[in-house]
This record gives C-alpha cells, sequence and structure tokens, in this order.
C-alpha cells in the first residue's frame, strides 16, 4: 500500500520544486482524488472544526506596506508530508486580480496593492485545504475582508452655480432655493456627516442656509429689485461635521420684479403737427419712464385719450421697445373745419400695481396738435353728374352745369375746366363756369354710345402751385324721340287662293326707334279700302307679328293691299304700306300648284313704280359706260412701233428680275410682253393723261398726280426723291416692274446746263458691241443693232 504513495509522492515533487501553485486550478492532480487515495474518501459530510471557521478580517484602505499580512489559515488535519492552501474569489482569480495571494504551504493570505473603500468595501473569498495528493481535507470556507473607510474624499456640491428667485418685498423665512451636496465617504461615519455655510453674501445678510438640509431662506425684508437685482452668495460645504474637507459652491440669486412703480410722463405738455387730408401717419411720440423691469407687464405702459378727441382721429399704442406712447392720425383732418386739436392723455401699466406700491393718481399730459393748411384738390358734388338730352338736339343745346367746388376757403383760388375724354367731339365746356353744350347734333346712330349713353370726363383745376385736379364723369342719356313709324317686313308673300287651304302670310315690321317707341306693332288694312275686307283678314298674333288670311276665294294673280302698321309710342306713328300678295292655286298640303307660282310670283314684291325705276337706272349706267368708251378712245395718244415689234423671237426668257424674289423664267404673270410689243405702252415725255393701267397692278391703289409740285428748297430733295419713289411703286399706271420706270417729268426749261458739256473720254462710237454675239445667242439681237 505504501509503494502506490511513494510513487506519486515523487511524481509530484518535482512539480512542488518549479512553483506551481496548485491553488490556481491544480492543473498537476489526477482529475479525482478517489483515483489516487480510495482509502481517504469519507462517505458522508463531516463537521468543520473551530480551527477551520475564519472570522471576517478588516484592513483599512489606503494601506501603503505591501505586501500586508491579513491572516493565516490553518487545517487541524495535519498529515504527514503537509497541506496545501488555496483561495478563490474577488480579487484572487475574479476581477480585480491579483490583490490577495495565499503561501499554498503556510496558509498566510496577503494584502498585494492599496484598497479602495469607495470601489470595493469588501470581498468574500472561499479557503481550501488540500492534502498533497489533491484531496479535500477541509470543507470550502469563508474568507471575508472588510475595507476600514478613511477621510479621503471631499464633499462635492451637485452643482457649481445654484439659481434661485424671490420677489421683491419677501417676507423673512421665504423659501428661495437648496443648495445640495454628496461625499463618496462612508454615510455611517463623520468621515459624510456634512454642514453647510454661508460664507459670503454681501453686507446685507437678507439669506440664511440651514447646515444640515442646505435650505436657503430670506431672514429679513428690504429686498428691491430697483435697488438690488442679483444677490450672489458663496456657499461651503464640510464633512466631519463641519471640521473635514470643504467644498465651495455659488447661489445666484434673482430678485423677481412686481408691478411697484407707476409710469409717469417726462414732461406734462407735448407738441405736434399734421398735414391735413393725412391718415395713418405717425405724428409724434410722448415719452415715459418706469423703473420696473423692461419689458415685463410690470413696465409695458398703456396709454388712454381722455378729452379732445370727440371724432376718433386719434389714436395711440405703446412702442414695446421703448415704452414710449405713438400718436397716429386715423382720419383725414380738415384745417378749414378744425385747425388746433388739445388732447388729455392718461398712463398706466398693463398689469395692476402691487398692494404694497403707494397708491397714487394716474399720470396725465396735455398734447397739442396743430393741423397744417395744404393745397387741396377740388371736387364735384354730383360724380357722375347725369345729364339728357332729346335725340335730334340742335347744337347748342345747354345739356347741364357741372361746377366744382374748391374746400381750400381760406386760400383765394379760381377753378377751370377742361374736357379730358369727348371721344366724339360733341361737347361744348365753358372753361369757367363749367356749363355744357352740344357741339352738333348727337346722332341717335352712334358707336359712341353705350346703352343711349355718353360718358365723357371733365377736369376741375385750381390756379395753385402746383395746381390740383379734380376728374368728374358726366353721362348723357339721348333720350329717344318716336320719329319714325314701322316698316312692313316683308312687302311681299304668297298666299293660297281658297281660305281652307295653306295658313296665311306672317308679317311683321321693324322700326328705327327704341322702346318704349317700338313695339307692340298694330297691323290693320287701310280704311279708304273697306271692300278689302270682305276678303281678307289681318289678325295681330303678337307684339311683333301679324298674320294675313284669305276669307273668301280669291282670283290668282298680284294683288296690292293697303295696310296702316302703328307703333306704341309717344306721339304714335302710323305709316301707310303697300304689300305685294302674289295668289296662287294651291294643293292639298298648301303649296302653289307647278306652272302656276313661277306666273304668280313674277311679279311679286315689284310694283309698276319700282320696275320702271329699276329699268330707268340701267339705261342710265350704260349710256354712262358708252360714254366714257368713247371720251378713251379719243384722247388716245398715238400708235407708235414697238422696240420689240420687229423681233421675230419671244424673249420673255430672257428678261430676268434679279433684284426680285419671285419672277424669272418660271414668272409669266408678273409681265405681259404684249405690252413689251404694243408702242402705246410707252407714254411720251411728259405725260398729259391718264396712264394705262397695269394688269398686275391692285385695283385699290389710287393713281398718283401728275406734273408732282417741285421742292421748294434743296434741304427737300430727299423727301421728293421718295415721294416719287413711292408714288412709281403704287401707280397702276406705271409701266410693270421689269421695265424701265418714268419716276417724273422734268419738263422743259431747266436752269441747269447740258449734261452734253461734260467732256467724256469716251463716245458711242469709241464702243465695240461685237462681243456680245460671242455671248450666245440671247445677246445676238443686241450685237446686230449696235455692232459695226
Amino acid at each position: 500500500m505504501e509503494s502506490p504513495c511513494l510513487l506519486a509522492f515523487c511524481l509530484l515533487a518535482p512539480l512542488w520544486a518549479q512553483g506551481i501553485n496548485l491553488s490556481q486550478g491544480e492543473a498537476g492532480l489526477p482529475a479525482s482524488p478517489l483515483v489516487l487515495y480510495p482509502w481517504r474518501q469519507r462517505a458522508g459530510p463531516s463537521r468543520v472544526k473551530r480551527a477551520w471557521v475564519i472570522p471576517p478580517i478588516s484592513v483599512s484602505e489606503n494601506h501603503k506596506r505591501i505586501p500586508h499580512l491579513l491572516v493565516q489559515i490553518k487545517s487541524d488535519k495535519q498529515l504527514p508530508g503537509g497541506v496545501i492552501y488555496s483561495i478563490k474569489g474577488p480579487g484572487v482569480d475574479e476581477e480585480p486580480l491579483g490583490i490577495f495571494s495565499i503561501d499554498k504551504f503556510s496558509g498566510k493570505v496577503f494584502l498585494n496593492t492599496m484598497l479602495d473603500r469607495e470601489k470595493n468595501d469588501r470581498f468574500r473569498l472561499r479557503a481550501f485545504a488540500l492534502d498533497l495528493g489533491g484531496a479535500t481535507l477541509e470543507d470550502p470556507t469563508d474568507l471575508e475582508i472588510v475595507v476600514m473607510d478613511q477621510n479621503d474624499n471631499r464633499p462635492l456640491f451637485q452643482q457649481e452655480i445654484f439659481t434661485g428667485h424671490v420677489v421683491e418685498g419677501a417676507v423673512p423665512g421665504t423659501y428661495v432655493l437648496k443648495a445640495e451636496a454628496t461625499d463618496a465617504d462612508d454615510p455611517d461615519t463623520d468621515n459624510a456627516a456634512l454642514r453647510y455655510s454661508i460664507l459670503q453674501q454681501g453686507s446685507a445678510g437678507l439669506f440664511s442656509v440651514n447646515e444640515t438640509t442646505g435650505e436657503i431662506r430670506t431672514v429679513q425684508v428690504g429686498l428691491d429689485r430697483e435697488v438690488v437685482s442679483v444677490y450672489n452668495l458663496t456657499l461651503q460645504v464640510a464633512d466631519m461635521s463641519g471640521d473635514g474637507l470643504t467644498t465651495t459652491a455659488t447661489a445666484v440669486i434673482y430678485v423677481d420684479d412686481i408691478n411697484d412703480n407707476p409710469p409717469e410722463f417726462t414732461k406734462p405738455e407735448f407738441s405736434m403737427e399734421v398735414l391735413e387730408n393725412t391718415s395713418g401717419v405717425d405724428i409724434g411720440r410722448l415719452l415715459v419712464h418706469d423703473k420696473d423691469l423692461p419689458g415685463s407687464p410690470n413696465w409695458l405702459a398703456r396709454f388712454t385719450i381722455l378729452e379732445g378727441d370727440p371724432d376718433g382721429a386719434f389714436a395711440i399704442r405703446t412702442d414695446p421697445h421703448t415704452n414710449d406712447g405713438i400718436l397716429s392720425v386715423v382720419k383725414a383732418l380738415d384745417h378749414e373745419g378744425r385747425d388746433h386739436f388739445t388732447l388729455t392723455v392718461s398712463v398706466q401699466n398693463q398689469n395692476q400695481l402691487h398692494p404694497s406700491a403707494p397708491q397714487t393718481t394716474r399720470a396725465l399730459a396735455m398734447v397739442q396738435v396743430q393741423v397744417q393748411d395744404v393745397n387741396e384738390a377740388p371736387f364735384f358734388h354730383e360724380n357722375p353728374r347725369l345729364a339728357s338730352v332729346v335725340e335730334g338736339a340742335p347744337p347748342g343745346t345747354e345739356l347741364t352745369t357741372f361746377s366744382a367746388s374748391d374746400p381750400d376757403t381760406r386760400q383765394p383760388q379760381a377753378l377751370s375746366y377742361s374736357l379730358a375724354y369727348d371721344p366724339a367731339d360733341w361737347l361744348l365746356l365753358d372753361p369757367r363756369s363749367g356749363r355744357v353744350q352740344t357741339k352738333r347734333e348727337l346722332p341717335r346712330r352712334s358707336p359712341f354710345l353705350q346703352g343711349g349713353w355718353y360718358t365723357a370726363v371733365i377736369l376741375a383745376s385750381d390756379n395753385a402751385d402746383p395746381p390740383r385736379t379734380a376728374t368728374g364723369t358726366l353721362s348723357i342719356e339721348l333720350l329717344e324721340v318716336n320719329d319714325h313709324g314701322p316698316a312692313l317686313l316683308p312687302p311681299a308673300g304668297v298666299v293660297c287662293s281658297e281660305p281652307s287651304k295653306g295658313q296665311g302670310l306672317l308679317l311683321s315690321a321693324t322700326d328705327e326707334d327704341l322702346p318704349p317707341h317700338a313695339e307692340p306693332f298694330h297691323f290693320r288694312l287701310s280704311p279708304d279700302a273697306p271692300q278689302l275686307a270682305r276678303n281678307w283678314s289681318l289678325s295681330q298674333l303678337n307684339a311683333t307679328h301679324a298674320v294675313l288670311v284669305v276669307l273668301a276665294p280669291v282670283p290668282a294673280g298680284l294683288h296690292s293691299l293697303p295696310l296702316l302698321l302703328s307703333d306704341s309710342g309717344t306721339p304714335r306713328q302710323e305709316r301707310a304700306q303697300l304689300l305685294n300678295v302674289s295668289v296662287c292655286p294651291c294643293d292639298e298640303g298648301g303649296s302653289c300648284q307647278a306652272g302656276t307660282a313661277a306666273a304668280s310670283t313674277a311679279g311679286a314684291g315689284l310694283s309698276f313704280g319700282a320696275l320702271m325705276v329699276i329699268l330707268s337706272s340701267i339705261i342710265l349706267l350704260l349710256s354712262l359706260a358708252l360714254l366714257a368708251a368713247i371720251r378713251e378712245r379719243c384722247h388716245r395718244p398715238p400708235r407708235h412701233e414697238g422696240l420689240l415689234q420687229s423681233s421675230r423671237d419671244d424673249l420673255r426668257d430672257n428678261i430676268l428680275a434679279y433684284d426680285e424674289q419671285g419672277g424669272g423664267e418660271e414668272d409669266q404673270g408678273a409681265y405681259d410682253i404684249n405690252q413689251l410689243r404694243n408702242p402705246d405702252f410707252f407714254p411720251p415725255p411728259c405725260p398729259r393723261g391718264k396712264q394705262p393701267i397695269r394688269r398686275d397692278a391692285p385695283y385699290s391703289y389710287a393713281t398718283p398726280p401728275y406734273p408732282r409740285k417741285l421742292p421748294a428748297s434743296p434741304s427737300d430733295i430727299e423727301d421728293f426723291i421718295n415721294e416719287g419713289l413711292d408714288a412709281a411703286n403704287s401707280d397702276p399706271n406705271a409701266p410693270p416692274y421689269d421695265t424701265a420706270l418714268i419716276y417724273d417729268c422734268e419738263g422743259s426749261g431747266s436752269v441747269a446746263g447740258s449734261l452734253s458739256s461734260i467732256v467724256s473720254s469716251l463716245t458711242d462710237g469709241d464702243q465695240d458691241y461685237d462681243y456680245l454675239s460671242e455671248w450666245g445667242p440671247r445677246f445676238r439681237r443686241l450685237a446686230d443693232l449696235y455692232g459695226h
């Protein structure tokens, strides 16, 4: 039995020599002590003896002698070969590591570093006792290490600056704020016993602090914000009941304002000026002074106009930045009506005065406002002015007197009148009195009448500097006069010869007059022909129409019925008119039968007198046309042989209008080649009559006058040339644009010398035109005419 034990001891001895700590995991021992020492394993729990129970161990924080022996643990079971001790827990094999260690053979526990109670106030470890074979000799026991506190932390205020508020005039004992501090030391010791105090608060001594709670309260009266608005207190807190470490902080106490000072005017009277006829403008400021906090409701002023403004022409508001009263005019003032105002104004705060404030009356001030006179524009009492005139009134008819008034009664000024808008030029205006008359008869049918009304604009101006002007509108109603009778429409028609067929002839009428001098119209057969009533009946259909029907069979043909048409005007106008009725036999459907309709309607609507007038007009027009043709023939100038008469070639394609967008070889309508072959086309040097009309010229162009008037001075030459060019371009009698144009006749007897007097180095005889034959067939004719 001793051989295995000896063998195990021999195997473990080298490991102990190398310093391996079997308490930190014991990696070299067998996994189960039952294998090594089966005879040492106990079947049941054993009683822990007193020597193995370890009481709590106390150690002071910040202990500087390191390493420091804390305790030595021993097991009562000492076997030959010794016992191996180990410890586990926070500070050994758990965080924080390396604080404690144990000598595995002696059981001494050492402190390896300084402790901080504020981080760890105690450590709970487990102690183990093993034999050399790794078998448990004792049950694990608790090892508690308590860290003792030292006063190594100063007390700290929770904030560096404490802020509080207290109203001015507060009674003693009023709570202001609470200063709080903490100490990291043990709260159960004097190391954390805190005491508060005020080191400095000024000479007044208005505040005190509770030394245990830190509450700050007032201790006496005398807080006045207008005297001192902010108090700065220096606070101190100390541990060890006031005898230990100390820390300071600041307490800022604001004195809150109450409305204990009423506003006051800076002076008892203010003077201001304002121009008349102005509104919505500020005219001055009322200055006040208030000792309360600026910008607060206790400081803001409220102004009231008590007297002097019965019409509410003035208003006063408060400037929120300066607390001044701003006086403004809200209604235009009239200097002529009232030139001076005396206002009584009061001022008070928006908030009511505090009961502790002295009771005084509201501050009052007088405001003198002078209204300055300005030149005012005249005005029309009635604008627009309405007038009326009957149509057809003769020129010079007085319409109305449209006069204005000048409000500047204290300034002698004269008014004058002028027409600013008279589109039809119908009116005459007296510039001094404003009397309006007609210049000409006002036609009823005029584009300047809108619904029977004519509108003009009249200006009234004074003679001030600068002058002022008023604008008035004159609306003239042109009254309708019943001066026209109704006209039958249509003047002819067709009816069936039998009463039972057809629906009759529908008649209507028109009237040049307007209502109420027009419809309803009245239709009736002329009483001068009573026999018509036996065969014809005329019945009213509505206000503008009537129906003509036959009462008995009427022979087919043209019948002329005299009718009387009247309107509803005052006085009533009646007109006798002749209705041409074509009577024809009708079929069952009420339509004229074929063959009879053409014969019956051939003369429908035309009387014999009308036919004669038409025939006479036609004969007269034919006679005038014949006379014009004869006169034109007689005044035609003698024919001359055309320049191109002998030409066998049609040179139309040789004439190109290079300066035209159209024309050229494709343009066959811009000119007529027959005109070029016509000798009558070229006029004599000075045209005496009308030129032949161009076929390509618009018919709307007028013939320019010949001869033109010569310019009066050399400076008019440019205008003279431009007028000649425009006349030639628009002259329908001028030659086509691709021929020579005669811009003007220079006349005879010119004061200028002959151009032949100019010496020229070349003459026609010196020119050689034979080279033209080399240019092709288009220039061969010119070579024949001018070549040698």
